[in-house]
């Protein structure tokens, strides 16, 4: 049992890999709180994109994406617009076969989805999600009302907007035989029998090869020998499979889901206990209002979670992402904002064990 009782920060595929690992492993992982998410983008594509702007990514202030156009707005605050139709060429191609808007096995989601401005949507999905609501709410350190019908028809719309798009980018890719192994519906005991057969190269073949890795760094983490390794691009293996070892396959976002933890798409939004709006009482800067990082400072001054695991951007590289733990509320407000690119989020877990070994 892990003395470690970890809250995660992550997108749809990184909260799907954490519920994974719960479900596989001895997980340090207690509390997710999934982020709404309807793409991200390639930081070294964004880097060339941004070149034909006559823009390096240190010059940007903050991104925003609104109304058709990834707005950059620059540190000589001048603002340059770029239109989604133009900046779909950076899309992770992984982004094409995800048909969660709303990271639907998270404790808690998060978004601005159908909030008004300052206010972020928030969905309980558990027991214990809805204990952190409350007592957040109790301790001021967010204030809630209900999510409007509008409000929540647009969520449900957009939600299910991404499930029918994605869902005919699916049906085109397995037409040219390319398997999308999350999406299919198979029973738990012929899952079981598919993982005890498959290794990494079943993992390469699968997932990797053809552009479906979403680059969370769970096999990674879970390769009880260290041979797997992830650059920029994707997961690398140097060395042969341990025998009878198939977790880097189990817990792969991207391969078989388990039926208690797979959405039939008929739900857009997934299960859920209740759907709010909120606004944040102790932050004014942050991911979606400031309610990440406020429900982060929240479980750690009452000791629910030892650190949380977030994303923060490098001090050397503008907006390159990075993965970090910490128990520090300066550094988890220090990490708030959205990144638009993806890193190993699984990686600070890896070297946590080291230390500790």
């Amino acid at each position: 049992m892990s003395k470690h009782k970890i809250a995660m920060v992550g997108t749809p595929c990184e909260i799907m890999a954490a519920s994974k690992l719960q479900y596989y492993t001895d997980s340090p992982i207690d509390v997710k709180l999934g982020l709404f998410c309807m793409e991200n983008f390639s930081y070294r594509y964004f880097e060339n994109l941004l070149e034909e702007y006559g823009l390096k990514m240190d010059d940007i202030d903050k991104f925003q994406i609104e109304k058709g156009f990834v707005f950059l707005l620059l540190k000589n605050k001048e603002t340059v617009k770029i239109p989604i139709s133009v900046a779909k060429r950076i899309i992770r191609k992984n982004c094409s076969i995800c048909v969660e808007l709303t990271s639907e096995t998270s404790d808690i989601s998060i978004g601005s989805i159908g909030s008004e401005d300052g206010w972020s949507t928030l969905i309980i999905r558990t027991k214990k999600g809805e204990e952190i609501v409350n007592g957040a709410i109790e301790q001021e350190f967010i204030e809630s009302r209900d999510l409007n019908e509008s409000q929540f028809k647009l969520l449900n719309r957009l939600a299910q907007n991404k499930i029918s798009k994605n869902l005919e980018t699916i049906e085109r890719r397995e037409f040219l035989a390319r398997p999308v192994l999350y999406q299919r519906e198979k029973s738990d005991a012929s899952i079981n029998r598919e993982i005890l057969e498959s290794d990494f190269s079943d993992l390469k073949s699968n997932v990797i090869d053809v552009g479906a890795c979403v680059l969370c760094g769970a096999c990674e983490y879970v390769c009880p020998d260290s041979l797997i390794t992830i650059d920029d691009t994707k997961p690398i293996m140097r060395g042969t499979c341990p025998e009878n070892c198939h977790l880097c396959f189990r817990v792969c976002p991207r391969t078989f889901i388990h039926e208690d933890l797979r959405n039939d798409n008929s739900k857009p939004i997934g299960e859920f206990i209740k759907v709010l709006s909120v606004k944040s009482l102790k932050h004014t800067q942050g991911q979606d209002g400031s309610i990440v990082t406020t429900l982060i400072d929240y479980l750690l001054s009452n000791k629910i979670v030892t650190e949380a695991l977030v994303v923060d951007k490098k001090d050397d590289l503008a907006w390159k992402p990075y993965a970090k733990i910490t128990s520090a509320i300066d550094e988890v407000v220090k990490s708030g904002g959205t990144k638009y690119s993806v890193c190993p989020v699984f990686k600070p877990l890896k070297d946590m064990e080291g230390e500790v070994n």
